[in-house]
């Protein structure tokens, strides 16, 4: 497990506006901004913006201009009433890869736009186009924030989010599964929900996701962190060799281990008192899961363990002549570190 004081830090959010709200709360007003860096949020806000629009006026037209290309004036045109009066909703997509003519249009239209007309800009994250930004956020105009899912507690709240919606329920242990074995993907895990909601019935369980999911690198990944966390160290070694042999990446599988046992370390501290469940972005199921766990953890078998990872994670990455050697080797010392003294 790498220290955290080698890690990048993350990029520095833009400040937000005033008006800055959630992508899923989309409004209405002569220009809106839809910002940050996740493409599907930022599609859906965009879809939100255009339903409200039609709900408006079932008419409206809808024009979609590409940031990279545009041309001095499209703006104008496309704004514009049609022939016969109706207004238009303008998608102008990937600002953050803008012309200067599209700056300085969008500067100018903001100070006087049409009332009865709504454009939607997309800017994916940077600073390119700032002037206009500036602009677009001074104005009042709402802007509809789409920052990046990467913590694993909001991959956990975007899922269930979607069944949700769906009206759906499924196990707390399901939505784990699902996260675990699609979690790098955004799209793949509101595809995923899709699927599971259009091809079964009821509540969903563990044993369905796995069904449809299981095979996947990440699931196997986390399949062979909770066999070693649990002190299996035969199951564990042999889910890894089968993962292995069937295409498996060692450098993910690591990944998995250490964020296993980065949970159990939280939780650790969270038994100390020296932080809360919430402070540590983690679900009550997953204090829940890494308690009964903990119960057969000692602090000296948690601290080998996390070494063993942390070298592991060295070797895999270039360090070690054996990618392959180096993660098993850390399985079986996590396995046998359970109930040390």
């Amino acid at each position: 497990m790498p220290s955290t004081s080698s890690r990048p830090r993350p990029a520095r959010r833009p400040k937000a506006s005033a008006n800055t709200r959630p992508w899923d709360d989309p409004t209405l007003a002569p220009v809106v901004l839809v910002r940050g860096p996740e493409g599907l949020l930022a599609e859906r806000a965009v879809d939100g913006v255009v339903d409200l629009a039609r709900s408006r006026d079932p008419e409206i037209e809808k024009v979609e201009l590409e940031a990279a290309a545009y041309v001095g004036g499209e703006l104008t045109v496309a704004a514009s009433p049609s022939l016969f009066g109706e207004a238009k909703v303008v998608v102008v997509r990937g600002a953050e890869a803008c012309t200067e003519d599209l700056v300085a249009d969008l500067v100018d239209y903001v100070a006087a736009p049409d009332p009865e007309g709504v454009v939607v800009v997309v800017h994916g994250g940077g600073n390119r186009g700032k002037r206009m930004l500036d602009a677009i956020t001074t104005s009042g105009a709402p802007v509809l924030q789409c920052d990046a899912i990467s913590r694993d507690a909001d991959k956990v709240a975007f899922v269930s989010g979607e069944l949700r919606a769906a009206r759906r329920r499924a196990e707390p242990a399901a939505v784990r599964a699902l996260v675990d074995a699609l979690g790098n993907d955004l799209r793949e895990l509101a595809s995923a929900c899709a699927q599971l909601v259009a091809d079964t019935t009821g509540t969903i369980g563990e044993a369905t996701v796995d069904r449809y999911y299981g095979g996947r690198v990440e699931a196997t990944g986390f399949k062979v962190a909770d066999a070693a966390v649990a002190g299996d160290a035969g199951s564990a070694v042999a889910l890894l060799r089968h993962a292995l042999d069937t295409g498996a990446d060692p450098v993910p599988v690591v990944a998995a281990l250490a964020l296993r046992l980065r949970t159990l370390a939280r939780v650790a501290a969270i038994r100390g008192g020296s932080t809360t469940a919430r402070e540590q972005g983690l679900q009550e199921w997953q204090v829940r899961n890494a308690n009964r766990d903990l119960s057969r953890w000692t602090p000296e078998g948690l601290a080998a363990a996390i070494a063993a990872v942390a070298q592991a994670d060295a070797d895999v990455k270039g360090g070690g002549r054996d990618p392959v050697y180096a993660v098993e080797k850390a399985v079986l010392t996590i396995a046998r570190a359970r109930g040390m003294r």
